[in-house]
């Protein structure tokens, strides 16, 4: 894969190369698209995937750079 670096100018540094997009250009395509049920092999590991996406969107706590010491 070819990368697209552009010039632009930094403040304080004068030009500086800015790395572009490094995707694939299209739409995913295929049977297994969204299909997560199926990648996850037991029960354990489906239920743990609902808990830590309920807890990423519901949780009190947050962890990393989400955390804050105010609730919004």
């Amino acid at each position: 894969m070819e990368y697209k670096v552009e010039e632009k100018s930094a403040p304080g540094r004068g030009k500086v190369g800015v790395l572009g997009g490094t995707y694939e250009e299209g739409r995913p395509e295929g049977e297994e698209l969204g299909r997560w049920r199926q990648k996850l092999a037991s029960r354990e590991d489906k239920l743990r995937y609902l808990q830590t996406a309920e807890r990423y969107w519901y949780g009190e706590e947050w962890y990393g750079s989400e955390k804050r010491k105010n609730p919004a």
